[in-house]
């Protein structure tokens, strides 16, 4: 997405800590950084008169058109003409369509060449509406020309490669926790930075941002997964998957103000914690039972932060699972990803929106009906994803009432 120049390099995370704060009283400031305590009660105080008006979907898990049937779909861009593209991931593509949907091409194929992508996790636009693509399972993150040539292919041999969005400086921002990476039979001596900065050479700039120490590895590995978004004045909002907190940071990392806000439902830590288990060759891993509060985050161009959190916590019959299987010879390697769990029942009351002003007040909620796996605002468009059951994205319109 094509960005005006930005100002400082802010960050906005959203967590949910092992521990609770006082909601005593609305705002208060410890060292000189303000914690936001949202409430009910505050929420009436400041309600905002914002809606959404379905305008469009793109995909369809029950189509005839190849071209339309995505399969975990993860992220979605526009380039400078209104052109639309979808990282397909599950079918190792990105797929290309004009601004009424209409299909104009197909990038990339499954594999390691140049190009290729093995489930691609993320995908940002920059100048000249070059495409960036976040390649973990490839270790790297490739640069694409318009036409989807390769441009230019970035390496990672000692970082884990994550999400991505491209700074107006062409610095990088990562989230090394987006991907569930696989887990050493040994706990941390310690727990690494959540926010990554990278040139385009693959040098680390910076890193900042503190995670949540659960003391158990398992525990910090899930407990810390987060979504991100960056604004037009780089400022990065980030939501995380199993906490409640927003963070703000300045461009050093220095920490600014926190918020959170109430929610129907505990975020103690639980205390089914995992295990790990080594026999032969063969690992076992059974992650915790934690409970989730949020799944994604944007921000709009008034700064207003939207988050995707969760009104209760899914059913049994609603829970949709994943496993992935690698196959490899001497000369090449493939994989596949299989769901497992009700996967056509695409409708539910377990989501919402949440919107927040700037500085952290939530401001308004809003009721959805069916599953989102992530939330991205391109212009006045909202575009919810459904990830795994749907298999499509819902685009709403912004209204200010």
């Amino acid at each position: 997405m094509m960005r005006k120049h930005r100002g400082a390099l802010c960050v906005l995370l959203f967590v949910s800590l092992a521990f609770s704060f006082s909601l005593s009283q609305e705002i208060e400031t410890k060292d000189g950084v303000k914690f936001i305590h949202n409430t009910e009660k505050s929420l009436k105080k400041n309600m905002a008169h914002i809606s959404l008006e379905l305008v469009n979907t793109l995909g369809d898990i029950n189509t005839a058109d190849e071209n339309l049937a995505f399969y975990l779909p993860e992220d979605i861009v526009v380039d400078s003409k209104g052109n639309v593209y979808i990282l397909d991931a599950g079918n190792h593509r990105i797929q290309k369509f004009t601004s009424d949907y209409q299909y104009l091409a197909t990038i990339g194929r499954q594999g390691q060449g140049p190009g290729e992508f093995y489930l691609p996790s993320s995908l940002d636009i920059g100048p000249d509406d070059y495409l960036y693509v976040s390649d973990p399972q490839n270790k790297r993150i490739q640069i694409l020309k318009p036409d989807g040539t390769e441009y230019k292919t970035i390496k990672f041999l000692n970082e884990s490669v994550g999400s991505i969005k491209l700074l107006d400086s062409g610095n990088i921002i990562m989230n090394p926790t987006g991907v569930l990476m696989m887990i050493a039979f040994s706990q941390e001596k310690e727990l690494p930075k959540l926010i990554k900065v990278f040139d385009t050479e693959g040098n680390l700039i910076n890193e900042f941002g503190e995670q949540l120490d659960f003391k158990n590895i398992l525990m910090n590995r899930m407990g810390n997964q987060y979504e991100f978004a960056v604004d037009e004045d780089d400022c990065i909002y980030v939501t995380f998957l199993h906490q409640n907190r927003i963070e703000k940071y300045s461009p050093k990392g220095e920490l600014l103000w926190r918020a959170d806000r109430t929610l129907n439902y505990s975020m103690d830590p639980p205390k089914n914690k995992g295990k790990m288990e080594a026999k032969g060759g063969n690992r076992m891993i059974q992650l915790p039972q934690m409970n989730k509060c949020s799944e994604g985050v944007a921000v709009d161009h008034k700064g207003r932060v939207w988050i995707i959190t969760m009104t209760r916590q899914l059913k049994d019959d609603e829970k949709v699972s994943k496993s992935v299987s690698v196959m490899r010879t001497d000369r090449e390697r493939s994989m596949s990803v299989k769901l497992e769990g009700n996967t056509e029942q695409t409708k539910t009351d377990a989501y919402e929106i949440e919107i927040y002003s700037p500085e952290g007040i939530l401001i308004q909620r809003i009721p959805l009906d069916h599953f989102v796996n992530k939330i991205q605002i391109l212009k006045d468009r909202v575009f919810l994803l459904d990830k795994e059951r749907g298999t499509k994205y819902y685009e709403y319109k912004i209204i200010e009432n």
